[in-house]
């Protein structure tokens, strides 16, 4: 598997932060930093499906968009990138908590991340989307109780993570 030279932050023992090659920290199960974003609707989170074409959970269903700062960049500059990077929109984002989670995300990868959480609101009626292909596959707005009972129904259509963090973290709104 081929992809660019990313380096994002890996975390040492003792806290520091060093950097890691993104595919290395994946294919070793190396704690690293994470964001994700969760962008509502009152009742309606936007979610998207990841592009069939990505190295690992590509075909799922996930939140808003997340994604690995890169090495040395701010984690509130880089959740505002990707927000703008996949789903082609910006929204002011509000930091709600940082959490830690390990998964096994197929094609023999791991992730071990730390991750912080991101809210932003959004109007769905007068959001414009323009998804980002190489991440993106599509993208939907979806009701609290819908998405509940779609991943209790399959849960095999969403990614790992995202299950966690519906079944873990319902003060994010799910």
């Amino acid at each position: 598997m081929t992809l660019p030279t990313i380096l994002i932050p890996a975390i040492a023992e003792d806290g520091s932060l060093y950097p890691v090659e993104k595919l290395a920290a994946h294919r070793d199960g190396l704690y690293h930093l994470a964001v994700s974003i969760f962008v509502f609707d009152g009742e309606h989170l936007l979610i998207q499906k990841r592009a069939s074409s990505k190295y690992h959970s590509g075909g799922l269903w996930a939140n808003s968009c997340c994604t690995h700062p890169n090495w040395e960049e701010q984690l509130d500059q880089c959740a505002g990138r990707r927000l703008e990077e996949e789903l082609g929109f910006s929204v002011p984002l509000t930091r709600r908590r940082v959490v830690e989670y390990s998964a096994d995300v197929g094609n023999g990868l791991h992730e071990h991340e730390r991750v912080t959480m991101y809210v932003g609101q959004a109007d769905r009626t007068q959001t414009t989307l323009s998804l980002g292909p190489q991440e993106v596959e599509a993208a939907r707005w979806v009701q609290r109780d819908a998405l509940r009972a779609e991943m209790k129904a399959q849960p095999e259509l969403f990614t790992p993570w995202f299950r966690i963090y519906v079944d873990r973290y319902p003060e994010l709104q799910f």
